[in-house]
């Protein structure tokens, strides 16, 4: 074995040109099965809003979904946005999920609204600040252990006998990550698209961890991009897409994903040319060869006990293959 860190996946379940709903999402279905028999440890889900190119609003109906039509490997949100959810049915609804399929749920969950501030406001969230308030009434529904005081204290979570899955909390800079240490739960880092260093979050993570029963241990997943392909040109070409993605997220224009040829085409000004440079860096673009020593060295660096992958290319076919190129790269001995 080349490293023992273990690999797992997070799609956005992204929607190309040319393509539809329907289709990526089906198309999430084979992605799931291919990992699932490669070894992936676990499949997880991010919740976006008013996005196109991202098919991934409901997670909890994705992971149902995903789940019946796998067998071995974990499923889960990467991750629910909280201040979306009212934490009484996000706790139904992931007990639910658990009783469904017992052992293999994950819940992730995330701080941001994970949409622009018009579609949040449709959403009727909760503000950011009462955040940590939503986490303790999740976990206190779910456990039945709230204050004699509080408002819910006689209000039980259906269906009973089971528990929430393990929490994630996932953070893009450190603000999460002594609260994921101090609430015993498990830690993930979205170097996918956070220019933040990930190794301060994952060091106050850990010093800053209580142990609890799901998590007797710290536990904490690297995310990262990754574009894998047989050779280092047809990398670069395939991540071209990420590129024109990035440049219109920029602007506020939220369209289906485009293909490297329209990328190509696309007349960067010398200013999108920098934020293409700045947003290659955050990226691991090239083949196992050159991608797999510098997985290495982030898990060095930071600590990470798991390195989840989100591959954002425009084809099916192509994404199918850097996964199981990764797989392959994992299993060969090092040189």
């Amino acid at each position: 074995m080349r490293s023992p860190f273990p690999l797992s996946v997070l799609d956005l379940v992204p929607i190309g040109t040319g393509s539809s709903a329907a289709e990526s999402l089906r198309n999430s279905v084979e992605l799931a099965r291919l990992a699932d028999s490669l070894g992936y440890v676990r499949y997880w889900f991010a919740e976006h809003h008013g996005m196109p190119g991202i098919g991934s609003s409901v997670p909890e109906i994705l992971i149902a979904h995903i789940a019946s039509a796998t067998e071995r490997i974990r499923v889960g949100s990467g991750g629910i946005m909280l201040q979306n959810h009212v934490p009484l049915k996000l706790a139904e609804e992931f007990h639910t999920l658990e009783a469904l399929h017992p052992g293999r749920i994950d819940l992730g969950i995330g701080r941001a609204p994970g949409t622009d501030p018009a579609t949040s406001r449709a959403l009727r969230p909760f503000g950011p600040e009462q955040f940590t308030d939503q986490m303790l009434e999740l976990r206190g529904l779910s456990a039945g252990t709230l204050p004699d005081d509080h408002a819910f204290r006689r209000v039980r979570v259906v269906p009973v006998g089971v528990t929430l899955p393990p929490i994630w909390l996932l953070g893009s800079s450190g603000a999460s990550a002594q609260l994921a240490g101090s609430l015993g739960i498990g830690y993930s880092f979205a170097s996918h698209f956070s220019p933040a260093p990930a190794e301060p979050a994952m060091r106050a993570y850990r010093e800053s961890f209580q142990p609890s029963e799901q998590f007797p241990e710290p536990h904490a997943i690297l995310a990262v991009a990754v574009v894998c392909a047989e050779t280092e040109e047809e990398a670069d070409y395939l991540a071209a897409t990420g590129d024109l993605i990035r440049v219109r997220l920029q602007r506020g224009q939220f369209g289906l994903i485009p293909s490297p040829e329209e990328a190509l085409a696309y007349p960067y000004t010398p200013q999108e040319r920098s934020v293409v440079e700045a947003y290659r860096k955050l990226h691991f673009t090239g083949t196992p060869a050159t991608i797999f020593p510098r997985l290495e060295q982030a898990v060095l660096e930071t600590g990470a006990d798991e390195v989840m992958i989100t591959t954002n290319v425009h084809g099916q076919a192509q994404r199918l293959r850097s996964y199981e190129l990764l797989a392959e790269a994992l299993k060969r001995p090092a040189v």
